[in-house]
């Protein structure tokens, strides 16, 4: 669960006057301290370029241009300018997203994008010739689409209508439908269901194989799922009601199967991965037509990966087992090398997050080893045989890049900064975007050499920098407190002019749910002004990450496992009771607030923490867990 960053304050304070006074207005209406991204940066296929948008002052859409990694500075060449989408469409100003096929002699743009869940949309596309700047739709009759992307040759495009798979081949301009699963069966080919969105955090279900010959798509059946009515009040005289499938605890998943297209062909092939109850990702080898498909059981504890060659056969192979006595994460750490015998992921088997190099054959051979763990697995130079990826090394609330041998030897931190760091490789893995933050300091976008050396800095947003330090805001402070059982991070706001003889009252702001950290030494945007606001009207503001959160080891991440809310609980308790004991903090007056898992928390400690916690607020909170999906 990911819970919505939108705050109400709903206390009853007595402020105090500052020369630099947040207000609400300021914070989330106007968005006056909104930070400077990079827009669709993309490195090029030579690893050497990159493309990114760009806007003229009024934040309209200027163009798309062409840069050097070593010279950002120039733009080499505009690939796409509003003129081009005007010409086009007067009334076309910009778009939501682009991507380049192979040759990057055409884009694809994404435009009225409409959401349906948390991450599944569907959009309207254009296809421009980069050369002749001719625009054409990619597919008036079945509109809108979700997931169009390019075959890896980039002379087809995949996407989804409604249930099913179609194809258009660029060349030709021929529309091809794949599966013919009828409208409003609740089966539905190539975008997963409701639970594998929300819960394995996956639209796509459908992947091109690396010869663009063939599709690899899961099939949805959710016909015999249980139904779950929503009622939308809008401003019509009677409600619309929204009815989609949605397994409960202890229901019935979808059942979803393994198919294989061939593309010009109308035959669809039924692949056999044994018994499973999810497969959570798949993946094409780069070199060869060998599918690799992960599957779990229904308690999540044993994954298998499957390796299997259609042309050859229709039944896979386990090659790679992994269990757990309480579950086996699934995340994108997954890379295959380009000797089709080798895959690199990570796995928390020795106790600890750590890259690990699997043989088709069965060997496992771990990479990097520590009592810490690697947070993302970012690529290999398999050239050099350098393996990249950021980790909480540091401590779990920081995150730095590193590289390594892929034999585990000449480890090397990368990042001149301590605080948030987050990388985008360049193809070729010879240069990367980082993208830095700590508590202080809004985001800076930086462009490195692949041997952490700095290019230049793409943008620095010094100009929100400058109106944030004008506020003259206390500075937030990261400290450990005593748990239920053992330290806990913390990090603390007091308010500007702090009087330790004098009592404050304090306002948690928690989540505390499995794999989800609120303590971090990263700007935390809208919701750090907003706990400044706070803090400016006399509280103290402390964010807890209890047991059952991330980058202290698997033991500290799944010691809530069949037992949500417990420890946590436990946890906030004790927290709250050391706080209370502190000369300057009004036991009397302490709350909670929490949205999603972190409603959960603050309806708990409300109820069994209510000798401390004397305010809640629980935003989206779960109240039971047979209510929750499956």
């Amino acid at each position: 669960m990911i819970r919505y960053k939108i705050f109400l304050c709903l206390l009853s304070i007595t402020p105090f006057t500052l020369l630099s006074q947040l207000n609400l207005e300021d914070i989330w209406k106007k968005a006056v301290y909104r930070p400077v991204c990079i827009g669709g940066f993309k490195s090029m296929k030579d690893g050497k370029h990159f493309s990114k948008e760009n806007y003229n002052d009024d934040n309209s859409f200027k163009n798309v241009g062409k840069y050097s990694f070593l010279n950002s500075k120039t733009e080499i060449t505009s690939l796409l300018a509003l003129k081009d989408l005007v010409s086009y469409d007067k009334d076309l100003i910009g778009f939501d997203d682009y991507t380049f096929n192979a040759a990057e002699d055409k884009m694809l743009l994404q435009l009225n994008t409409k959401s349906v869940y948390r991450r599944s949309y569907t959009a309207d596309h254009l296809i421009v010739d980069l050369k002749t700047k001719n625009i054409t739709v990619l597919d008036a009759k079945h509109s809108p689409q979700r997931l169009a992307s390019f075959s890896p040759d980039g002379t087809k495009i995949a996407y989804i209508y409604e249930e099913n798979i179609f194809t258009k081949d660029l060349i030709t301009g021929k529309i091809t439908q794949v599966t013919f699963e009828i409208a409003g069966a609740n089966i539905n080919c190539g975008h997963t269901d409701w639970v594998y969105e929300e819960e394995f955090a996956i639209t796509k279900a459908f992947e091109w194989s690396s010869d663009s010959k063939s599709i690899a798509f899961l099939k949805f059946n959710s016909s015999k799922l249980p139904e779950y009515n929503l009622i939308f009040h809008t401003n019509k005289l009677y409600p619309n009601l929204y009815t989609y499938p949605y397994p409960k605890a202890g229901e019935n998943n979808s059942i979803v199967t393994l198919h294989v297209a061939k593309i010009g062909k109308k035959k669809l092939t039924q692949l056999n991965v044994g018994a499973f109850e999810y497969i959570p990702r798949m993946q094409w080898s780069p070199t060869e037509n060998k599918l690799i498909v992960l599957t779990l059981n229904r308690w999540q504890n044993e994954l298998n990966y499957h390796s299997i060659d259609p042309s050859i056969s229709t039944t896979s192979k386990v090659i790679y087992t992994e269990k757990d006595a309480a579950y086996v994460e699934i995340d994108d750490n997954l890379i295959i090398l380009s000797d089709g015998k080798h895959f690199l992921r990570c796995s928390e088997k020795d106790g600890f997050n750590h890259i690990y190099k699997i043989g088709f054959d069965g060997s496992s051979a771990q990479v990097t080893i520590g009592n810490w763990d690697v947070i993302s697995l970012k690529g290999i130079d398999e050239k050099t045989g350098i393996v990249y990826y950021t980790s909480a090394e540091e401590g779990a609330i920081y995150s730095a890049l590193y590289k390594i041998q892929l034999d585990g030897t000449m480890k090397d931190r990368l990042c001149s900064n301590k605080g948030q760091n987050d990388v985008e490789f360049s193809n070729g893995m010879k240069y990367y975007l980082n993208t830095y933050t700590n508590s202080l300091t809004p985001y800076i976008f930086t462009l490195h050499k692949a041997d952490g050396s700095l290019i230049e800095t793409l943008e620095d947003n010094a100009a929100l920098a400058t109106k944030v330090n004008a506020l003259n805001l206390p500075k937030k402070e990261y400290t450990t407190i005593e748990g239920f059982e053992g330290k806990l991070n913390m990090s603390i706001i007091k308010p500007p002019n702090f009087d330790p003889t004098k009592k404050y009252p304090v306002y948690f702001n928690v989540y505390c749910g499995p794999g989800s950290n609120e303590v971090k030494d990263g700007y935390d945007g809208n919701d750090y002004l907003y706990h400044q606001l706070l803090a400016q009207n006399g509280y103290i503001v402390v964010q807890v990450d209890t047991r059952g959160t991330m980058y202290r080891g698997a033991a500290f991440k799944k010691s809530t496992y069949l037992q949500l809310g417990k420890l946590e609980t436990e946890d906030l308790i004790a927290v709250a009771k050391n706080l209370g004991q502190l000369p300057y903090v009004d036991a009397n007056r302490i709350g909670i607030m929490g949205w999603s898992y972190g409603g959960y928390m603050s309806s708990l400690c409300i109820t069994k923490g209510a000798d401390y916690f004397k305010m809640a607020i629980a935003v989206a909170p779960v109240t039971n867990w047979k209510w929750y999906d499956n």
